[in-house]
Order: structure tokens, then sequence, then C-alpha cells
């Protein structure tokens, strides 16, 4: 008898899925087996084609001959590439992890395949973001996790239904700004690559619950962050300690142009444009102020950074960067309690804020 299953009792539905998991498979034997079934009436009504685990290096081509399938798994085979045949099935979910997938082995375009909603593509071997996936407008669910991965697209703010986006375990170093502006994004995997910093404007993700970002090269958090109000998951462990970031800061002096230009803001001496250069006018106005609610100083090119932990949703205690004008507002005694980052319980919340 064929192995020829679903996961629903009901009889219809029994006939809507073909499951030939775990059998160990050539392409030619899949062909024959799928063969039989496209002689049979019942073939139009398969929805389903589930062909994990075998020893397909190619599909079939007859593959496409069943026309209403809506779902593809070809998980964990020895697939070299997914051939241009796919785009005349109507999938909306397709699962191709585990392979031997690269960059070039993806057709070139998949305009017919528009329905897309969720994509799968994680354990391959691809080193770049796959373009061709930004066709995909429908896109709910995509997982390119386990790749070797440098950069993610900064053009991925098409893919505007993102719920679920996983990067995890790639090589990537920084994640483009881009990514801010997908709103429906509820759940991002960035956990186990090179990443140093988040932009600030993470804090668009209004919708997100889960954001995993352990084992990376974070120092700090942006303080946006805080707008998260529907976070209920935040993985930090495994990224450098922020003590031991804290330790090794230098304060390199500042410049006597910045020590100047600090002067002539903290005394508010007036200045116009027929009083200095251009250039040194549009420099003055570019100071920023220090975030010290003490301090009135300004700073220019020269700051320092500070850590300050911040409760999270009632749940954490995270560190966020901040900047301000010298180390004298670090160490001063009219910061606030909060503010301080060398407290007698930094350890405890070292390992609260750390271990997610």
């Amino acid at each position: 008898m064929e192995n020829y299953t679903s996961s629903s009792s009901d009889e219809e539905n029994s006939y809507k899925v073909i499951d030939y998991a775990y059998l160990l498979l050539d392409p030619d034997s899949v062909e024959k087996k799928l063969q039989e079934y496209l002689e049979d009436t019942k073939s139009a009504k398969i929805e389903k084609l589930i062909l994990h685990h075998n020893r397909l290096c190619e599909l079939p081509p007859n593959l496409t001959r069943f026309f209403n399938t809506r779902v593809l798994d070809i998980s964990n085979n020895g697939l070299t590439t997914l051939p241009n045949l796919l785009e005349y099935l109507p999938l909306t979910t397709l699962i191709a992890k585990n392979n031997l997938l690269t960059c070039n082995s993806l057709p070139k375009t998949f305009t017919k395949c528009s329905n897309l909603k969720e994509l799968n593509l994680s354990g391959n071997q691809i080193t770049q973001f796959p373009e061709q996936i930004l066709e995909f407008v429908n896109l709910k669910f995509l997982y390119l996790g386990g790749n070797k991965m440098q950069q993610i697209s900064r053009n991925i703010w098409k893919l505007k239904n993102l719920q679920m986006v996983s990067f995890g375990g790639n090589e990537l170093s920084e994640v483009p700004t881009t990514l801010g502006q997908l709103h429906n994004l509820q759940a991002l995997v960035l956990c186990d690559n090179q990443i140093e910093c988040l932009p600030s404007n993470i804090a668009n993700l209004h919708k997100l619950k889960s954001l995993l970002l352990h084992k990376n090269k974070l120092r700090t958090l942006p303080p946006e962050i805080i707008a998260l109000k529907n976070l209920t998951e935040l993985s930090l462990r495994e990224n450098p300690l922020v003590v031991r970031f804290v330790s090794q800061m230098s304060y390199d002096p500042a410049s006597l142009l910045e020590l100047s230009a600090r002067a002539v803001k903290l005394h508010e001496i007036p200045y116009g444009t027929e009083d200095i250069p251009g250039t040194l006018f549009k420099y003055m106005d570019s100071a920023h102020h220090c975030v010290n609610r003490q301090c009135k100083g300004v700073y220019f090119d020269n700051r320092v950074e500070h850590i300050k932990f911040v409760d999270f949703c009632g749940k954490y205690r995270i560190p966020l960067l901040q900047y301000l004008c010298s180390s004298k507002c670090v160490n001063t005694k009219k910061l606030r309690r909060d503010d301080i980052h060398d407290r007698p319980s930094r350890s405890y919340m070292m390992k609260k804020v750390l271990l997610g």
C-alpha cells in the first residue's frame, strides 16, 4: 500500500496529501510513484506533497502535473538547485531546508509564485540574500537561518506582510535600517551572528513579540527599544559583558575646536553668520545636549559612552547606550540612582540582562 496519509481523519482530506517522507527514495523512484497518482483521477485533489528525508539530488519533472499543490516539503535531501518548474505550482508553502542550495540554486524569478506565504531555506549554503525572494509580496514567514549570509538585503522593506523572520546562525555583522519598516513583524531571530549594534528604528516594530539576539557581539541596545510594548521574549545571552565594555572605555581629550564651541554654547555667547565662517556656524548647530539632567553641557564630536540599566516590560534590566558630554557626568553624585551603572547589584543585573 502506498504511503498516502493526511493529518486529518476526514476521508475527503486524506486524499489531499502524498507523504513519501523518510523512504530514502532517489529521483527516479519518486517519479515512478508520482506517475501512479497521475494516472488516477484523484491526482487533481492533491494539495500537499511531503518528500523530505529522501535522496533527491533533483526534483522529478512530473511534479508540475500536480497543479493544485499548495504545500511542498523537500527538506533534508541533497538538492543543489530548485528548478523553474516550481513556478507552475500555486504554492503557499515551500520548505527546502537542510539541502545544498546556494545563491545560484534558485530560479532567477518567482513572478508566478505570488501566493507564497511561507518560505524555508534554512540550513543551506546561501552566502547572499536571494533578491528573488523580494517578489513574494504576500510572504508572511521567512526562514534563512543556518546559512552563510553576510548581509540582509536593504530592500527587505518590500516584504511588508512578514510576520516571522529568521536570520539566526549566519555571518551577519549589521542589520539594515529598512528592517524597521516591517510593521507587521511579530518575531525576529538574529541570534548566532556577529552583530555589534541594532538600528534605533527597530522600535518601529510595534507588533514585535519575540526578539532573539543571543550569541552576537552586542554591547548595548538602542534606548528606543523601550517602545516595544508587546515584546514578551527577549534573549541576550552570550553577548559581550557590559561591565567589560564599561571598564575598557577610554576618554579621548576633546579638540580645541570642540572645547571652544562648548564654552560658547554653555555661556550662551551670541553669534551669527556675520561673525564666524559658514562651516563653523554649521558646526555650532550640530551640538547635542548631554543626557544628564543635572548637566547643561553639550558635545559635538567627542562624547562619553555611558551604560544605563532600564526596567523593560517589568521583566528585564537591559543595558541602554547613552552619550554624555564628559566622564564627570558618569561619576557625579548628582546623577539619579537609576542612572549609575556601577552599583552593588550589578552582577545580579548582568545575569538577568544577558541570559535572556
